[in-house]
C-alpha cells in the first residue's frame, strides 16, 4: 500500500483497489490502520457535483519507511567537511563522488547502443541504489526517467550541489549526443524527480532529414 502511494502519488481508495487487485472496502480498512499509525493522510477534493473524493497520500513518517542511506549522518558529515575544509574541500569531495559514480554508470551503459535501453538500464541501476526509478514516455514520445524516491534527500537539502552533480552525471553517462533536463524536483516540492531525455541531432543530420 505504501509503495503504491509512493510510486503513483495521492490516490482514492477505489484507485488503490484497482491497482492492488483488492476491494475498495479492504483498501479502506488498510488505510484506516495506516492512518492510525500516522503513515498516511488524506485530503477531500470536490471535482464535480456530488460527494467529494478522498485522496490518500504518504505522510513524512510514511515516506521515512523508504531507504534513506543514513541521510542524517551523511548531512552531518557534509557539514563537517565544509566546516573543516571549507567550500573548496566540499567541492572536491562531491567531485570525487561524481567521478566514481560516472565511471560505474559509463561502464554499465557503454555496451548498450539504443538510448531507450540505456535509460532503462540506468533506471535499474538507480532503483538498486534506492531511487525507485522507472522509465516512461511523455505525450510527445520523449523518454522520461522518473525517480519516485530520493534516498539522499536529507543530505541533498543540506548540500544542493549533490543534486547538480547527479544531473551532470546522467548527462555525461548517456553521452554528448543526449540532452538531460530535470523538470520535476523533490527539493522544489515535487512528489518525485523526473528527467526528460532527448537525443540530439547534429546540423548535418537535421539537413538530411529536411531534404
Amino acid at each position: 500500500m505504501l509503495y503504491s502511494l509512493k510510486v503513483a502519488g495521492a490516490q482514492t481508495a477505489s484507485a488503490l483497489g484497482d491497482r492492488l487487485g483488492v476491494t475498495a472496502v479492504a483498501v479502506r480498512q488498510m488505510l484506516g490502520r495506516l492512518h492510525e499509525d500516522g503513515l498516511v493522510a488524506f485530503e477531500d477534493s470536490r471535482e464535480s457535483v456530488g460527494r467529494p473524493k478522498r485522496f490518500w497520500h504518504l505522510t513524512d513518517a510514511g515516506n521515512a519507511r523508504f531507504p534513506d542511506n543514513h541521510a542524517g549522518l551523511t548531512a552531518e558529515l557534509l557539514a563537517s567537511v565544509s566546516a573543516v575544509f571549507g567550500d573548496a574541500g566540499l567541492d572536491q569531495l562531491i567531485s570525487h563522488r561524481e567521478k566514481i559514480t560516472l565511471n560505474q554508470y559509463r561502464t554499465a551503459l557503454e555496451p548498450i547502443i539504443s538510448l531507450k535501453e540505456k535509460v532503462q538500464h540506468l533506471a535499474e541501476i538507480r532503483s538498486a541504489e534506492g531511487y525507485m526509478a522507472e522509465v516512461s514516455r511523455d505525450s510527445g514520445g520523449e523518454l522520461i526517467l522518473i525517480e519516485n524516491h530520493c534516498p539522499i534527500c536529507v543530505a541533498a537539502k543540506a548540500c544542493q550541489k549533490l543534486c547538480r552533480s547527479e544531473l551532470e552525471v546522467f548527462q555525461a553517462a548517456l553521452g554528448p549526443n543526449v540532452e538531460v533536463k530535470r523538470f520535476e524536483h523533490i527539493l522544489k516540492g515535487a512528489r518525485r524527480c523526473a528527467y526528460r531525455i532527448v537525443e540530439k541531432h547534429n546540423e548535418d543530420h537535421q539537413l538530411a532529414m529536411k531534404l
